[in-house]
């Protein structure tokens, strides 16, 4: 005797790509609730005015639909619709005539309090006086500062990295250059952050809290 299928929770991104094609748009549905909050992380990075954040991901998941037949399984679901977010985002700032490269700073102004974006100075406020707190937030604004000042793909493959926790292998897909490419960017965006703010903790540890 067979056993009753799997509850839909545990199926696959490319199970749900085949029932949507199939013609299943509840499938389609568990796509976007599983990578909407994700998708619209990605462009708040990317677009200054957060009032577009909602219409370029709608825009992303409709183009994502309309394409989906020629989703092949051959990259992670999420690495695909990263793609397409990242090319709709910078077609509506073409469009637009915006300037895609948005500082970290201005982009923490704008999005939620408990964003990974924060994770860094949560961390160093874990003891929380006057004077840690205003550390941290000197340390973090150099970290802010020194993302802005790398250049545009060095930026993108260090927050694809250590933000959005995605493997060499899924950025090398994204950026579509080779994963030696992806790891030389990482290490130069790294050393670039690091040269900016270690002086600014050797400072900080000289001092008594």
């Amino acid at each position: 005797m067979t056993r009753p299928s799997a509850p839909l929770i545990t199926e696959t991104d490319l199970m749900l790509v085949e029932r949507t094609v199939a013609g299943d748009q509840k499938a389609f549905e568990l796509l976007v609730l599983k990578y909407q909050s994700r998708i619209q992380r990605l462009i708040g990075r990317m677009v200054r005015d957060v009032d577009l954040v909602e219409d370029i991901a709608q825009e992303t998941f409709i183009r994502a639909y309309r394409a989906l037949a020629q989703f092949r399984g051959e990259a992670q679901f999420y690495t695909w619709l990263y793609r397409i977010a990242v090319n709709t985002a910078k077609k509506a700032l073409v469009d637009l005539r915006r300037d895609p490269l948005v500082s970290e700073s201005a982009l923490r102004g704008g999005t939620d309090e408990e964003d990974e974006t924060s994770a860094l100075e949560n961390e160093l406020t874990s003891s929380e006086t006057p004077e840690t707190v205003l550390a941290a937030k000197e340390i973090a604004a150099c970290v802010n500062a020194a993302m802005e000042a790398l250049p545009a793909e060095l930026r993108q493959a260090v927050t694809l990295r250590e933000i959005e926790g995605l493997s060499y292998e899924e950025i090398a897909e994204l950026m579509n250059c080779p994963i030696g490419t992806v790891r030389s960017r990482i290490f130069r965006a790294r050393e670039a952050i690091s040269a900016k703010v270690k002086p600014m903790l050797e400072n900080q540890s000289g001092k008594r809290w």
